[in-house]
């Protein structure tokens, strides 16, 4: 999952990222409020926004508000040292989808990003398709070459996120967070057992090679049939 840290402190920024990073995030962080504004206007494939309050050259309310208004629906996750009732209303206001006041806990921002990656990912669910290979989120249903493929719960849910990041490398650590929301070990086989499941179903009876592992890192499924 791609994140967007917009953060003026410069030790903070440094911290989120190597947190984020080693969540299994990719980050781009940026100082200022115009540079983050700036960002969304020519990439807006990101899965969440990491927003400061307080950035010099356009503050993150403004930030926020106008994204909003160009209709870029980026969940947004703001950070501010303002703890009034008052500030927090006028960031959700401005389109903010959640709000967590400075100081915060590592843990508890990790797990407010997922929510919101989980809650934007089910609000625009729809089939990833990579060639002849379509993975139907809604009717839980995988297909090649118009051939159904039965697969478990978790097997589809590990295809859905790769085939939905086709072509980026998914790490080991996101699979486990977002199919097991952490609760496996990540030295435990389990994901191997399921890979190699999964390609057993969807890649040799079609003669295709669709799933690369990167050993360290994670996996990517290819966009191209090898």
């Amino acid at each position: 999952m791609r994140v967007l840290v917009a953060e003026d402190d410069v030790r903070l920024a440094a911290l989120l990222r190597e947190t984020l990073e080693e969540a299994g995030w990719q980050v781009e962080v940026v100082n200022d409020g115009r540079a983050a504004y700036d960002r969304l206007l020519v990439d807006t494939a990101y899965d969440v926004v990491l927003l400061d309050w307080m950035l010099p050259g356009m503050d993150g309310v403004s930030v926020a508000r106008q994204w909003r208004g160009l209709g870029i629906a980026v969940p947004i996750l703001m950070l501010t040292a303002r703890g009034d009732v008052r500030d927090r209303i006028d960031g959700l206001d401005a389109g903010a989808d959640d709000y967590l006041p400075k100081p915060f806990d590592l843990d508890e921002l990790l797990a407010r990003l997922r929510a919101l990656y989980r809650r934007n990912a089910f609000g625009r669910e729809s089939p990833a398709q990579v060639g002849d290979l379509v993975v139907d989120p809604v009717a839980r249903r995988v297909s090649r070459g118009g051939v159904d493929i039965n697969l478990s719960t978790r097997e589809f849910d590990i295809l859905y996120l790769l085939a939905s990041h086709a072509g980026q490398v998914v790490t080991r650590l996101t699979i486990l967070d977002e199919v097991w929301d952490g609760e496996t070990d990540l030295r435990s086989n389990v994901i191997d057992v399921h890979l190699a499941a999964i390609r057993a179903k969807i890649d040799r009876p079609f003669g295709a090679d669709t799933i690369t592992t990167l050993r360290g890192t994670g996996y990517r499924l290819e966009t191209g049939i090898r």
